[in-house]
């Protein structure tokens, strides 16, 4: 498949890291910040980086320009129809590279957050609902709308279906209508909405929060939650039971219950 070359004078995926919040930035405004082989790969390596990187305690994941994410690059996608099997065998690596990056963020030791403006659509609307939580502008927009140009966005539904209602989902991924801000956080895909001018400071004052929080709990935390969604609820709570029992012999378990008796701050090891 494409061997995928960067241009770095103009860096398609923007990164910075403070005080252990690292910031990924899709930075392709005037193609909506699609899902490119380009950004997919920026994306993944990043992730893949932020996984083994101590320094990084939380992530967010945001946008320039006037949108947040436009879904894959359906023009780029397009152009492989003139493949001798019309396109299917590079349809199937790239969304299995998709697919990839979206797991690899629900599998992150890291909590991730989506900073949404503007439209988040089809495998843009995915991304919002792989990461762990989210926070949007008020005028931002959120839909799986595929079907209006004779495509169902299965994929997309994977993690829309495991953040809203199964009723909500159909309607969206079958008539094609889109979603305010304040209708995806009713409908839980985003936690919070806020002004415009707000969302940094929104998204910067969790990322922080988070960043505050033990990163061994973090991570424990976040692995046990997403893997007990998809069991029966007996063993979802004998799972729970084994892992808080790991987590009660952890140092920062000892040190930040230690510190609550003694009226303190704690001071985490990791």
């Amino acid at each position: 498949m494409p061997d995928i070359t960067r241009n770095h004078n103009d860096p398609i995926l923007l990164s910075a890291l403070d005080e252990g919040v690292l910031r990924l930035t899709m930075n392709r405004p005037a193609g909506r910040n699609t899902l490119s082989e380009e950004m997919l790969d920026a994306l993944q390596t990043a992730l893949d980086e932020a996984a083994e990187n101590a320094d990084v305690r939380a992530i967010v994941i945001a946008a320039n320009g006037p949108g947040f994410c436009g879904g894959h690059d359906l023009k780029e996608m397009t152009a492989r129809r003139s493949d001798e099997d019309g396109g299917r065998d590079y349809f199937v690596w790239i969304y299995n590279v998709c697919s990839k990056m979206m797991q690899t963020i629900v599998s992150h030791p890291k909590v991730i957050i989506a900073e949404v403006q503007g439209t988040a659509t089809a495998a843009g609307c995915q991304l919002v609902a792989a990461c762990d939580m989210a926070v949007a502008s008020s005028d931002a927009h959120f839909g799986v709308n595929g079907i209006n140009s004779g495509l169902f966005c299965s994929t997309p539904m994977v993690a829309l279906s495991r953040n809203i209602s199964r009723k909500r989902a159909m309607e969206l991924l079958t008539l094609g209508e889109m979603m305010t801000a304040g209708e995806a956080m009713e409908a839980g895909l985003v936690n919070r909405v806020v002004d415009p001018d707000e969302l940094r400071a929104a998204t910067d004052a969790m990322a922080a929060r988070l960043a505050a929080q033990s990163s061994s709990v973090l991570k424990l935390g976040k692995q046990a939650f997403y893997r007990q969604l998809e069991m029966p609820l007996n063993e979802a709570y004998r799972f729970a039971s084994e892992t808080i029992v790991e987590n009660m012999m952890m140092d920062d378990a000892r040190e930040g219950i230690g510190a609550f008796i003694e009226k303190r701050d704690p001071k985490w090891t990791t």
